[in-house]
């Protein structure tokens, strides 16, 4: 399992409405990708950035990388420690900041994950896995931005535990 892993997409460019770009508001942002055996995404830039807001958008995908890559490797993390998830969700936010001369870059991303643990005895050792989890994140290791945890712990059937 040690090793290096490569991935691979195709992104094409589906905007050109019949003059390519010819000038900035003369084309469209539509983008889609594909992987193979996998459904394709519809992508554009973000709306502020002329794009159509029913499609994801570069930010929406990294800030779902790194929800979706804390999630996997938490319940790992779970596992590990013995503590059983049955619910977990998370409303996570991310910062993006322009500079002035075109570009911009993320200054931080919050995951506020809400997990819902089997026993009361399990609370603590499911608020330590977030740790171990960011440590394990491919995601979170390869961005240069801090990535937060506000993590709340529930227990099936009982009230809450706010951050430790």
């Amino acid at each position: 399992m040690w090793g290096e892993h490569r991935y691979s997409v195709r992104t094409t460019w589906t905007g050109d409405r019949g003059t390519g770009t010819s000038g900035y508001r003369d084309y469209d942002r539509a983008v889609t990708m594909r992987i193979e055996g996998k459904p394709e995404l519809l992508a554009s830039s973000d709306k502020p950035f002329r794009g159509d807001p029913s499609r994801w958008n570069p930010e929406d995908l990294l800030l779902a990388a790194l929800s979706e890559c804390h999630l996997l490797s938490y319940l790992h993390a779970c596992v590990q420690a013995g503590v059983v998830v049955v619910r977990y969700e998370d409303d996570a936010s991310g910062l993006m900041v322009e500079d002035g001369r075109g570009g911009g870059a993320f200054r931080e991303v919050v995951l506020r994950p809400r997990v819902t643990v089997a026993e009361e005895s399990m609370v603590d050792a499911a608020t330590a896995a977030h740790a171990q989890a960011h440590a394990w994140c491919f995601i979170a290791n390869s961005v240069n931005f801090p990535v937060r945890h506000e993590p709340l712990i529930e227990v099936s059937g009982a009230r809450a535990a706010g951050p430790a």
